[in-house]
């Protein structure tokens, strides 16, 4: 009868693990420096940045100056009709995007099997999430502005608003998909086995707890739609508008600018006036976004309260 002698099994393993305390605490140490170094990169461009910006443009900011439409001279433009047509942009593109990202999402993560269907849609839309913008204007162009022009009216806010909703449309998917992979399925067995059907758990359960993380995905893409400036020049966004859209089918169906527009054509102009408007249409550029990331928080605090 023979026996096995452990030890000198354990004693090879012993040999081959090295807890190196120190070595990997100092590794750490490094991490946690060089962390804190690029924070403060980023955040001394970001402040170096909006000074600028506000030393160039706080003085360009009046009720004048955003109640005015644009004009050929510096001293009499605004941007009423650049801002009227943002915030519509933004208004159509978060009621395209933001019904058939999510329902996307949940299909995809709660209802989809895995099928070679299923697989070559979720391979395209990581692959839609990094495809340059301009791209998605020429499809606007070619779909909303040219094929379907009976129901947008050609270059109008409407056709710029549905091609910012398939800009954003990727990302909102995949931030839905992403907030309720966070959901445990311990959450989901309970409520099916209680006899829910899988709707009822998704809609009851799932999706209430994953509502933060959809809407904070959601906002922060509206957020890059509201700055896009290339798809809405192949779209057809227009530097001098002389009305806003009214809030009606031919609302719709008019022409319009957006301040990213407006801005570059500022930008583009060799006087010094119209680098200042710029710099104040900036500003208000970044008063929107803060209000609407300022909404997102305050949503998102407010529903995960009421989860709580």
């Amino acid at each position: 009868m023979t026996t096995v002698n452990p030890s000198p099994l354990s004693d090879s393993s012993d040999q081959r693990f090295s807890p190196n305390l120190t070595g990997r605490y100092k590794v750490d140490q490094i991490f946690k420096i060089a962390s804190w170094v690029a924070t403060f990169i980023g955040l001394i461009v970001l402040a170096i940045l909006v000074l600028d910006v506000l030393a160039d443009g706080i003085s360009s900011v009046s009720w004048d100056f955003i109640s005015r439409f644009p004009s050929r001279r510096a001293e009499n433009a605004g941007i009423l009709s650049p801002l009227a047509g943002t915030i519509w942009l933004l208004l159509i593109t978060a009621f395209f995007a933001f019904p058939i990202g999510v329902g996307t999402g949940i299909y995809l993560e709660e209802f989809a099997n895995d099928s070679l269907f299923a697989r070559i849609i979720e391979i395209n839309i990581g692959n839609l999430a990094a495809v340059p913008s301009i791209i998605y204007g020429l499809l606007g162009l070619t779909v909303f502005v040219r094929l379907l022009e009976p129901l947008t009216g050609g270059r109008s806010v409407l056709a710029g608003g549905m091609t910012l909703a398939l800009l954003v449309l990727p990302t909102i998917i995949v931030a839905t998909r992403e907030a309720l992979r966070a959901i445990p399925d311990s959450l989901r067995l309970a409520g099916m086995a209680l006899g829910s059907t899988r709707w009822q758990v998704v809609r009851e359960h799932v999706l209430p707890q994953a509502f933060p993380g959809i809407l904070t995905g959601t906002i922060l893409a509206l957020s890059r739609a509201i700055g896009e400036t290339a798809p809405l020049i192949v779209v057809g966004a227009q530097t001098f508008v002389a009305f806003t859209p009214e809030l009606s089918l031919e609302g719709f169906h008019s022409s319009f600018s957006a301040l990213p527009i407006q801005i570059f054509n500022w930008v583009s102009r060799p006087q010094e006036e119209f680098h200042s408007i710029a710099a104040g249409a900036i500003i208000v550029l970044l008063i929107v976004l803060l209000i609407m990331n300022s909404g997102a928080i305050y949503l998102r605090n407010k529903f995960q309260s009421t989860r709580a």
